[in-house]
This record gives structure tokens, sequence and C-alpha cells, in this order.
């Protein structure tokens, strides 16, 4: 009796040692979730600090606001638009292509569409005729 008295008590202090040891051992834990972080953002510019950011700012608001390009969005074809516009009507540069399609990457990549923006601008032929225009001026008189 005394025999069976020892082992219960060896073994239920083996197991209580056990358990302890269990118990201060860092719990095994599934990996962290990878969290996709966003950019720094400049905090002159409003730009996001990634990628050719620095280029975008160095071409792009030497003629006006950054925030006029944070508040845009578009794909590549529509900042290649804008560009083209810019360079026809406001006297932009041109970039040569390397430059040019960096600068597009950029935008099209931290400037994307997004569904929450406004409306595509009216096109000019559903407008009504604008009563400052030299054409609405001389046919009126």
């Amino acid at each position: 009796m005394r025999l069976i008295l020892t082992m219960l008590l060896f073994f239920s202090l083996a197991l209580a040692a056990c358990t302890k040891e269990q118990a201060t051992e860092a719990p095994a834990s599934a990996p962290e979730p990878v969290v996709a972080t966003e950019p720094e953002i400049d905090p002159v510019t409003g730009f996001k600090m990634t990628g050719d950011w620095e280029l975008v700012r160095g071409n792009c608001t030497a003629c006006h606001s950054a925030k006029l390009i944070t508040q845009q969005r578009g794909t590549a074809q529509q900042w290649l638009t804008m560009i083209r516009w810019m360079q026809a009507k406001q006297n932009l540069w041109q970039f040569d292509p390397g430059t040019e399609s960096r600068i597009i990457a950029y935008l099209s990549e931290n400037y994307p569409p997004d569904a929450a923006r406004r409306r595509a601008s009216i096109p000019p032929d559903l407008m009504p005729p604008n009563p400052y225009s030299t054409v609405a001026q001389t046919n009126s008189r």
C-alpha cells in the first residue's frame, strides 16, 4: 500500500511539474496576420512617400499645388490624358518617356479611381450655352 501511495505521489508531483512548465511557456499562437501598412505621408505635399513620389513632387508642384494632385483619381490612361491636356493647354514641358512612365505609374498606383468619387464631367455637347463666351455674345446681337 505504501508503494502505491508513493507512486501516486510521485506521478501527481510529476504531473504538477509538467503542467507548471507548460503554463510558463509562451503559448503557441497562430502567425500574426500580415497587415498592409499605408506609406507615410509627406507633411509638405501630402503625397504618399513611396516609389517615385519625389519625382512627382519635383515635376508637378512646379506649376500647381500638390493638393490638386492628391484630390484627383485616375487610371494610368486618365493620368496620361491629364498630362497631355496640360502639355497642350497649360504649357507643361515634354517629359522624356522614362520620366513620364514613372510619374504615371506613381499616380495610378497611389491615386487610382475610386467609386466614391464625384461623377465624370458632363460632355461639352450636353452643357448649356455659356453666356460669357464670345460666340454667345455675337449670336445675341
